[in-house]
């Protein structure tokens, strides 16, 4: 055998041995396509973004509208969860289409482009396009308007979808588009007045609107639009578990929906303009106070920081027409019975409040559990244990659930009306102020650990100088 053949030979085994390799290491990354090998490999592998309306690191770990429904789905499948967090929606649907997850869980818009894609699982949220400017800045009323504006919307969007229709009627409107930047980051830079104008769903702008008060909605540049998973080709045999699963998660989404935007419900410009503002004038006097009681009493101290602002505006020496006093608006009776001698101090106020609080949540029933538990606390602190127990009377008496904040919030405005606070023992109440009372607390709160947290002061060195 000449020199020749032999290094032929030894190609040829060297090329087999890399195909091999190659082969080897496909069938390690490749992921399970169908439901059987799913549950075999015991991993869902889902692509996402980090976003408050999405995915996130919060207070207690990850959370985030589409984090808390991914894993109810796959407890309901049985296997675990793995979180692939990438860039944006461009960077997601093109994983998405090498089937480097199985689904995408990325507040994605149902359209007639993705649809040709990918399959899309049930609907579960609806959105509306909206363009949003500042306050002060820009103020387009129609699509011409919109002619030698600054506008920027993420890459490979229905965003750009959108804009190009619109362009269709205004050959003139232009606009650029970012693969850096995600949707919240140009907000915050319309913001900033760093662009004129973007485009976002209607959920993004009603978040970020509590951290940015400043931005305004010009106009809807879309009709009501469906938010809904999208499946890798090689994962299309979870189709059918994935709607047996929405079909019977009317409750979780209701839970969900709550947990996220049910506060969500108001937005008073001037209110949360002048929030802000205090939190760098004001509360830097009693933040150490509510830290203080907070880890005593084993509260959130941001929780404690909002419901003051809710009572008193952070004023010690508030007081209402009722005679409730102080930081934390004791009673006389509550006072006395905490032993609190002057209300107007702001420790002994604090340290009051944080105590009644904290007896309240000992109070409750045991199957009232989790944040619903704080809400109940909360409506109590406001309107009276005796209330908030009377609606979960009446809750059950209506065929609703009386330990979870979604339903009792429904239930508690009807404690005013005759035919039904007749038949309770505690009788009559405003029920629908305690509602209000923690929508806000749940709102200020929200923007409060936006804007304290360390390396997230840029905005408010921003808002000093205007």
């Amino acid at each position: 055998m000449n020199d020749q053949i032999k290094l032929r030979i030894v190609e040829g085994l060297m090329a087999a041995l890399v195909l091999t390799g190659l082969w080897l290491l496909l069938q390690l990354l490749r992921l399970p396509a169908d439901l059987d090998e799913l549950l075999e490999e015991g991993e869902l592998v889902v692509l996402t973004r980090s976003a408050p309306t999405i995915y996130y690191h919060g207070r207690d770990g990850y959370e985030g509208p589409e984090y808390d429904l991914v894993q109810s789905f796959a407890a309901y499948l049985g296997v675990k969860v793995r979180f692939v967090v990438m860039d944006g929606v461009s960077d997601i649907l093109t994983a998405l289409e090498r089937s480097q997850g199985h689904l995408a869980a990325a507040g994605l818009t149902r359209t007639p482009e993705r649809q040709q894609r990918f399959t899309f699982g049930p609907d579960y949220h609806t959105v509306q396009q909206q363009l949003v400017c500042r306050r002060g800045g820009a103020q387009p009323r129609s699509v011409t308007d919109l002619v030698g504006l600054d506008i920027t919307v993420i890459a490979d969007s229905s965003y750009v979808d959108s804009l190009e229709r619109l362009s269709r009627r205004v050959p003139q409107l232009r606009w650029q588009v970012s693969r850096e930047l995600s949707t919240e980051e140009l907000l915050e830079q319309v913001w900033m007045r760093q662009l004129d104008c973007t485009v976002a769903d209607s959920h993004i702008i009603a978040v970020n609107r509590r951290y940015y008060p400043e931005l305004q909605v010009a106009f809807a540049v879309s009709g009501t639009e469906s938010l809904a998973w999208a499946l890798a080709p090689g994962a299309r045999s979870l189709l059918p578990d994935l709607q047996a699963w929405f079909a019977g998660a009317g409750h979780q989404l209701e839970a969900v929906r709550e947990r996220y935007y049910g506060h969500i419900t108001f937005f008073d410009y001037v209110d949360v303009r002048i929030f802000i503002r205090r939190i760098a004038e004001r509360l830097p006097r009693y933040e150490s106070l509510f830290r203080k009681a907070a880890r005593r009493y084993r509260l959130p101290w941001t929780l404690l920081a909002a419901q003051a602002y809710q009572e008193s505006h952070w004023n010690p020496r508030a007081r209402s027409p009722t005679g409730v006093r102080g930081l934390m608006m004791l009673t006389l009776a509550t006072a006395r019975q905490l032993k609190v001698s002057n209300r107007l101090d702001p420790a002994q106020s604090v340290d009051g409040g944080a105590r009644y609080l904290r007896h309240l949540l000992e109070r409750l029933p045991a199957e009232v559990v989790k944040e619903d538990r704080l809400w109940f606390a909360l409506a109590a602190y406001n309107v009276g244990l005796g209330h908030v127990l009377d609606a979960r009377t009446l809750a059950r008496r209506l065929g609703r659930n009386p330990d979870i904040w979604s339903d009792l919030k429904t239930v508690l405005p009807l404690l005013a009306r005759r035919q039904y606070h007749r038949t309770l023992e505690y009788g009559y109440a405003r029920g629908s102020e305690p509602v209000r009372y923690v929508q806000r607390i749940r709102d200020f709160r929200d923007i409060l650990e936006r804007w304290v947290p360390a390396g997230n002061d840029k905005p408010l060195v921003a808002l000093e100088e205007e």
